[in-house]
């Protein structure tokens, strides 16, 4: 199965047009590939928190219609991201999940929001519901960012049937040691294919991580990126999930402390 994960550069001096415009002309040259992933309010900023309520969308939006298109064009599974949603008088970081028929199968309200040094805990409002989308690869759960911190949504997922972990997400360099160990972690110890996609560049005076990764169900990251805008592709075996959980059956030796 071939997959992608585009690291977007977040310039400050780009309009969400022009940023929107850039990110097709990139998966415009991924024909072929079975699943492609996009970063966390990418095409806003996740700093950009004066932009967030100006540039919002309902889920029956321009944006989101746009994407639905993208996908059925190059007939992939697309993780768009996440971008804000506007629903009534609420805003949400909602991220997007599209099927080859341009189909929207799955989406995900970040639950957990981020409040160290951020104004997203203000000005949105968390979800409440775990996503695991059935696919015709797999099924597949779907995470943002800050969410990696907290392994029981991860656990829950696994109880669900997800198999593969699919993370949006716009995590800064400064907690760069922390990024690579939770994406290791979380595919290790649920024994998932795991492929996360995040922001490069400096914006609001805060610099990105990238490293967006691809990691094995033995916790080996098979595929990484490095701090500039790129494509990471791989070629992942999804026989390797049922044969680990298998030959290492960890998840059935699972004991709920009483």
């Amino acid at each position: 199965m071939k997959v992608a994960s585009i690291q977007v550069e977040i310039k400050d001096t780009e309009s969400k047009e022009q940023r929107i415009e850039r990110v097709e002309a990139m998966l415009d040259g991924l024909a072929g590939t079975d699943l492609i992933l996009l970063p966390e309010i990418w095409a806003t900023g996740y700093f950009s928190f004066d932009r967030y309520h100006a540039e919002a969308e309902p889920l029956d939006g321009p944006y989101v219609e746009r994407f639905a298109k993208k996908a059925k064009a190059l007939q992939t599974h697309l993780f768009a991201g996440s971008f804000v949603e506007k629903d009534g008088d609420s805003y949400y970081n909602t991220s997007l999940f599209f099927n080859p028929e341009g189909d929207l199968i799955g989406t995900y309200r970040k639950i957990h929001l981020f409040r160290y040094g951020s104004a997203e805990g203000q000005l949105l409002t968390p979800g409440k519901e775990i996503s695991v989308v059935k696919t015709a690869f797999g099924n597949v759960g779907l995470a943002t960012c800050y969410d990696l911190r907290f392994p029981e949504l991860f656990r829950k997922q696994v109880d669900m049937g997800a198999e593969i972990l699919l993370i949006t997400s716009g995590w800064p360099h400064q907690r760069l040691a922390h990024w690579n160990l939770f994406n290791q972690a979380r595919a290790l110890e649920n024994q998932c294919y795991l492929i996360s996609s995040n922001c490069v560049g400096t914006t609001k005076n805060v610099v990105m991580g990238g490293h967006s990764q691809i990691v094995d169900p033995w916790g080996v990251t098979i595929a990484s990126a490095g701090e500039q805008e790129t494509i990471l592709k791989a070629e992942i075996d999804l026989q390797q999930i049922s044969h680990i959980r298998e030959v290492f059956p960890q998840l059935k030796h699972r004991v709920l402390p009483t």
